[in-house]
């Protein structure tokens, strides 16, 4: 096995992390921002990857990282100016880079041309920069150095001379000097000068300590930001000095300024300190510093560290069954006398306060915003916006919303599919726009909140909407629906959600690829969630995905039925009450609301819907459960009465069971047994439904047979067919 593959695998961790970062900040740059903080991530990510790169010698990678670099410094210096077709540029080298991390990851071997035609346009653009102005106040460096009017004129390439000296603290931190020598020698020319003087005898050998330092002389065209950059992670644990060497000295050296190499042997150790006590009383260019010496102030500790999902998600489960095995303590002990066991009560209490605080703060681990699946959707706009000519501009909202790990990754597919689709059938081109008076830009919107307990996530768009008549057509022609039923304006718009269902005239590469939206609702249903849709011809349509924060735990209200035990999720309760009589109204559909505050709350009797004989069904008799839907509104629902809050463990209906209409997943109760948690979008859908059974006309009862007449005497005898 690779003794560097820990070290590998959280270098790829970080490449996913920076490349995710650098996608949100070419985004920021593509929509016009000048800010120069965004060129300066850009680059610190792109140096990242190749630092890390070269640590772990992926040639390939780091050459053409190095390339990307350059291009990028030249930009955030202004020696070349950001426009249009640099910024695509960058997005391609970007892709790029991705590419070869990728990989670099699969250990998958590249061809030999992979990125030449990049780098090539790279260089091109490189090569184009325009000079920078010339330095005012003292003479610039370049200029003391340069030849006077009367010699050839000829390239001066700067020399730097780097005094490193690691400290202990260097080593305890996981530093390793060699992989930053490499990384300095990506810079240009290079050669070391150890010193050993601090070296003491092997028997006095203190393993953890720093006793050598080097001498470094680099030739390159690289600023003294970028060298010093290489250093940066380690300034707190060295000292280092860099100083840009005068003409003299460097020839004194045996350097050459035409190609960098070194024609003589190191100087004496005479020439050496006369050299230093040369340096220390020169004058410096007044544009570079003599020395960039390690920052006095502390940098911050790290705060966070990097623990594998499995973990976090064992961990999840552990708590999850302690918190089951609490409840049953509580529920076991309940009957016990307080004042017989004082000290158990309290302790069982404190238990409670402590087990909810740890289930908190492991789910909190898991939590994240949803900022990692919505920079990924800027290229998407702009990708897909490209091919279909349309333009199109796409905002965020709520991308520091957090929700769990689970379901962030559960909701990347279903968001770009809804985006794709926006994009392809919902959004006019600009021609189209112009003459309907709108913009020729169209826009998307993709925001995130959390409302009652749950992430609700919406995907909207400014196009021409749902056109209704082709949906009835469609899906007439399909048999979806009769060809006499009378659909509402939402049960239409709703119908894109049935399987196989497209008004696309042709399958692209962007929709209609088999992949319909009703995938898209079963994948957000099996997270316990739901999605509906909002279209108003003309101006747009509207997404709505509702989806729980966490898959793990959960307050619920336990609730009776007959002898049965349900869970309503705590976050649906409005409030619960006990009706009056004259509060009670039946329409004569059957449906039965109750008047509460002016308003006529539809009610579902859990009883019929789960076909419970033992549950009471008057809701004045009974306890009404007031919940919030989504789809819906408010419901009440009817229940025999309450039991108490309690905080459940989610377990998979669907994985240990099968799907169970209303029913979104399971717990485990005190006592052992297993109650359902409540769907309580197809709760009202369900008992809409048992109305409407209930309601149907009877069939005419069927008509009595002719009585037979009486047998004559002289029957006549039977025919048959032949």
């Amino acid at each position: 096995m690779d003794d560097y593959s820990q070290f590998k695998a959280t270098y790829f961790t970080e490449c996913d992390e920076l490349l995710a970062d650098a996608e949100v900040q070419l985004a920021a740059l593509d929509d016009g921002s000048d800010d120069p903080e965004i060129l300066h991530a850009i680059f610190r990510a792109v140096h990242s990857i190749k630092a890390g790169a070269g640590a772990f010698k992926f040639t390939r990678l780091t050459e053409f990282s190095h390339q990307f670099e350059a291009l990028l410094d030249r930009m955030r210096d202004g020696r070349i100016t950001v426009t249009e077709e640099g910024v695509a540029l960058l997005f391609r080298a970007a892709d790029t880079l991705s590419a070869m991390v990728e990989a670099a990851r699969t250990e998958t071997p590249l061809e030999d041309d992979f990125g030449q035609d990049l780098l090539t346009e790279i260089a091109a653009m490189a090569g184009s920069e325009t000079a920078p102005a010339p330095a005012s106040g003292p003479v610039a460096a370049e200029e003391q150095t340069a030849p006077s009017a009367n010699d050839p004129a000829e390239q001066v390439t700067p020399i730097y001379r780097l005094v490193f000296s690691p400290k202990a603290e260097m080593f305890k931190h996981a530093n390793e000097p060699l992989l930053l020598v490499r990384e300095l020698k990506t810079l240009g020319t290079l050669t070391a000068e150890p010193d050993i003087s601090h070296l003491p005898p092997l028997a006095k050998l203190d393993a953890e300590e720093a006793y050598l330092s080097w001498t470094f002389t680099l030739q390159s065209d690289c600023p003294l930001e970028e060298i010093e950059e290489v250093f940066e992670f380690v300034t707190e644990d060295c000292d280092l000095s860099i100083t840009l060497l005068p003409a003299g000295d460097a020839e004194k050296q045996g350097i050459s300024r035409e190609n960098g190499a070194q024609s003589a042997a190191a100087p004496s150790g005479q020439e050496q300190q006369k050299q230093e006590e040369d340096e220390a009383s020169s004058v410096a260019p007044a544009n570079i510093p003599t020395a960039a010496p390690a920052s006095p102030a502390k940098t911050a500790k790290a705060t966070t560290i990097r623990v594998d999902l499995d973990r976090v998600d064992r961990l999840v489960n552990m708590v999850g069954e302690l918190v089951i095995t609490q409840s049953m303590l509580s529920q076991q002990t309940s009957t016990l006398p307080t004042d017989h066991y004082p000290n158990m009560v309290r302790g069982l209490e404190e238990l409670a306060l402590h087990t909810r605080e740890l289930q908190e703060s492991v789910m909190a681990i898991r939590m994240q915003p949803v900022k990692s699946v919505f920079s990924r959707m800027p290229r998407l706009v702009r990708d897909l916006s490209a091919k279909l000519d349309k333009k199109v501009k796409l905002i965020t909202k709520g991308e520091n919303t957090e929700v769990d790990k689970t379901v962030i990754e559960e909701i990347s597919d279903p968001i770009t599919h809804m985006i794709r689709n926006s994009l392809d059938h919902g959004l006019e081109r600009p021609e189209e726009r112009l003459a309907l008076d709108k913009t020729e830009e169209g826009t998307i919107t993709l925001s995130a909140e959390h409302r009652g307990g749950r992430i609700v996530i919406t995907i909207s768009d400014d196009g021409r909407g749902i056109n209704r008549e082709a949906v009835l057509t469609r899906a007439r022609e399909r048999g979806l629906i009769a060809d006499g039923a009378t659909l509402s304006e939402d049960e239409i718009d709703n119908l894109v959600f049935a399987p196989g269902f497209s008004t696309a005239e042709k399958v692209t590469d962007i929709s209609g690829r088999g992949v319909g939206m009703d995938v898209v609702r079963r994948n957000i249903q099996a997270l316990g969630g739901r999605v509906s849709i909002h279209s108003t011809p003309g101006h747009g349509s509207r997404f709505t995905m509702t989806l729980p924060l966490t898959l793990a735990v959960m307050d619920g209200m336990i609730v009776q039925l007959g002898a049965d035990k349900y869970v309503i999720p705590i976050p649906s309760i409005l409030e619960s009450f006990r009706p009056a009589p004259q509060a009670i109204k039946r329409l004569p559909t059957g449906q039965t609301l109750v008047h509460v505050r002016g308003d006529y709350i539809p009610l579902c009797p859990l009883g019929r819907i789960f076909r419970c004989d033992e549950a009471e069904t008057d809701p004045a008799k009974a306890l009404v459960v007031l919940v919030e839907s989504e789809q819906f509104g408010a419901v009440g629902i009817i229940v025999d009465t309450l039991l108490g809050q309690q905080q459940v463990v989610i377990k998979s209906l669907e994985g240990n069971y099968k799907p169970v209409l209303g029913i979104s997943s399971a717990t485990i109760l005190g006592n052992g047994k297993v109650a359902p948690i409540l769907d309580i979008e197809t709760l009202y859908q369900l008992s809409q439904a048992h109305l409407r059974r209930e309601t149907r006309p009877a069939p005419p009862p069927p008509v009595a047979p002719t009585p037979a007449p009486p047998p004559s005497s002289n029957p006549e005898p039977p025919t048959f067919a032949g």
